[in-house]
């Protein structure tokens, strides 16, 4: 497996910056999630790696040799896609082998068995090997997809929200799938998503990006627990981290040019209403499945999480506190300001 790098590339598509100076080093056997809305750049970003596009500036990079200029097939590199791509006219079987049977491999047709099995063994789907690949289920199929991958050995995958098409339940059990096989194989992986869940469980780092650029780049605890920008924490996290406008404080008491101070719902105190230094909240909505409280405060809503027994009312008034050890500062540019 080899290491990634992405040397200030910058891609346009007429007057839109799809990437815009981007460099991200991704080491041997590391699995780097790219998350980011939709437009953010993550699939144009593999499609640059993989050589499907062209870079307007900057260089690439992969295992250590300039891939800018190298054509897709000679970067020994796999492209998982959101949609299956399976041949609907051969078998599972068929659709493993068809990659090594290419003209530019030449291998024995006793090795492509062997390789085929060993795959199919990983991805447990020996008993399917004679099976057409129209009688599959969306999971298995996706299966398919990544074992016609993994075939190939090549250097580097690159997935494109390859689970996104698949239900709730699909989609969960497949990332517990690629985890073991990352582990199994000690792959390089560059993974696109906009699901946050997919990044936290699947990602040694996480890059967050916005607009064509990476505006952080660490592991998923890093960017949960200390967001270099108001976007970045606004990208993990369920419920939500808190948003409030900076008139909710005591001016005095806020870094020099904050415009919105941030908190997990998690880190809001609940308290006895006749607690020093607490405020009052009204219940908007309690939910108890998920010990998710919704709360006003001068017309900001705010989201709090609590493992309390009690029983909460809409319309009711609660007593919380914000500690100044969990807010997080940010400037009206959205970057993060040091507390």
């Amino acid at each position: 497996m080899s290491e990634i790098r992405l040397q200030q590339v910058t891609k346009r598509f007429g007057d839109i910056v799809a990437v815009d100076r981007m460099s991200i080093d991704v080491k041997e056997g590391e699995f780097v999630v790219l998350l980011g809305p939709s437009g953010a750049g993550k699939t144009t970003t593999l499609r640059l790696i993989a050589g499907l596009e062209r870079p307007d500036e900057g260089a690439i990079f992969i295992d250590g040799e300039a891939a800018t200029d190298a054509h897709p097939a000679d970067r020994d590199v796999a492209f998982i896609f959101q949609q299956y791509s399976l041949y609907p006219h051969l078998t599972v079987f068929g659709n493993l082998a068809f990659p090594l049977r290419s003209p530019r491999r030449r291998l024995r047709e006793a090795e492509v068995t062997a390789r085929v099995q060993e795959v199919a063994q990983m991805l447990h789907m020996e008993s399917k090997l004679g099976n057409m690949a129209t009688h599959l289920s969306g999971g298995e199929m996706q299966r398919v997809a990544i074992g016609r991958a993994l075939v190939r050995q090549p250097k580097v995958f690159l997935m494109d929200e390859p689970l996104s098409s698949l239900d709730a339940k699909l989609r969960e059990e497949m990332r517990i799938e690629l985890k073991r096989l990352h582990r199994t194989i000690g792959a390089t992986i560059v993974y696109v998503t906009h699901d946050q869940v997919e990044a936290t469980t699947l990602a040694d780092r996480i890059g967050i990006l916005e607009h064509g650029c990476i505006v952080q780049m660490g592991t998923p605890r890093e960017v949960y627990g200390n967001p270099a920008s108001l976007g970045a924490a606004q990208r993990l996290g369920s419920p939500p981290i808190n948003v409030l406008p900076a008139t909710l404080f005591d001016f005095a008491a806020l870094p020099e040019g904050t415009s919105t101070v941030a908190i997990r719902p998690e880190d809001i105190v609940l308290h006895a209403l006749d607690a020093r230094d607490v405020l009052n909240f009204r219940v908007l909505e309690y939910s108890p499945l998920r010990h998710l409280l919704i709360l006003d405060r001068e017309g900001t809503a705010i989201a709090a999480t609590t493992m309390t027994e009690r029983n909460f009312v809409p319309g009711q008034t609660v007593g919380a506190s914000l500690p100044p050890r969990s807010l997080l500062y940010f400037g009206s540019d959205g970057r993060r300001i040091p507390a």
